[in-house]
């Protein structure tokens, strides 16, 4: 069940894959809208300067509100840009000031700041594609137990920060590895891959939850800044587009992001 937000600060959320192509940005900006149509306060950090993928979305969105006269829910967005740490702590108290929730979008690559962001969240999101090629970023299984070898480098920077917080009494990191379909997977992989993860959650301390399976729709939605949540705006929607607003729905409840009190929600999702 959600819990109320702390009053100490915005509510954290951290998308992060060391892999590129997992629908991380995708994700990231949906989330934001969503809550923003639930009447938060949200603001976001893209800490992928060279791509700059969500702040991208976020500008053909502002885009499409001045020349339609429209407006949309939306985040306030900036691309972080510094060498430091210290830089990048400065900016987030700066852009979360008066927010209810500050969203940070990491590269796919490894890099530093991207796991500063994860270990100060407080909601971890790691999509990741349907398949086995992406289990490196989290850990080992055997091919025929599914039992776990090791855990990844970036698994262990998380479980060590969640023992670190527990010692210190802060608030422990939901950590939410999201399984994204990349295509048609068979079903007997499918049960391997959910075995394994299952294997691999018990060990690292994750929770997984389904994500997206067709993610064509929301490539023809970027130009346009638009999300699967702006019906109003999208015309006449086909059977593929509802399947992925509803998988986007489930995938927002499944994330337990914490309640705000927003006297005017300015759309309910349904």
């Amino acid at each position: 069940m959600s819990q109320p937000a702390s009053h100490t600060g915005p509510h954290r959320i951290t998308f992060a894959n060391e892999k590129g192509g997992t629908g991380k940005s995708t994700t990231a900006v949906h989330v934001a809208v969503a809550l923003a149509y639930r009447g938060a306060k949200v603001a976001a950090i893209d800490l992928d300067p060279r791509q700059r993928t969500m702040h991208r979305y976020f500008e053909n969105r502002a885009e499409t509100q001045e020349r339609r006269g429209i407006d949309l829910p939306t985040a306030r967005c900036d691309v972080f840009r510094g060498d430091s740490v210290a830089e990048l702590d400065a900016m987030a108290a700066e852009l979360g000031e008066g927010m209810d929730f500050l969203i940070f979008d990491t590269p796919g690559r490894d890099d530093d700041f991207a796991r500063h962001v994860a270990t100060e969240s407080d909601t971890l999101v790691t999509p990741m594609n349907d398949s086995f090629v992406d289990f490196d970023l989290i850990g080992q299984v055997d091919a025929e137990t599914f039992k776990v070898r090791r855990l990844s480098f970036y698994a262990e920077l998380i479980w060590e920060t969640r023992k670190t917080r527990a010692i210190q009494r802060r608030k422990e990191i939901d950590w939410v590895v999201v399984r994204n379909r990349g295509g048609h997977t068979e079903a007997r992989n499918m049960q391997r891959i959910e075995k394994a993860l299952n294997e691999l959650s018990k060990r690292a301390g994750f929770r997984v939850a389904k994500g997206l399976s067709e993610r064509v729709i929301y490539r023809e939605l970027f130009p346009s800044g638009f999300t699967l949540l702006d019906k109003g705006h999208l015309g006449e929607l086909g059977t593929s587009h509802l399947v992925a607003r509803q998988e986007m729905r489930t995938l927002l409840a499944n994330l337990h992001l914490p309640q705000v009190d927003a006297p005017e929600p300015q759309l309910e999702l349904s």
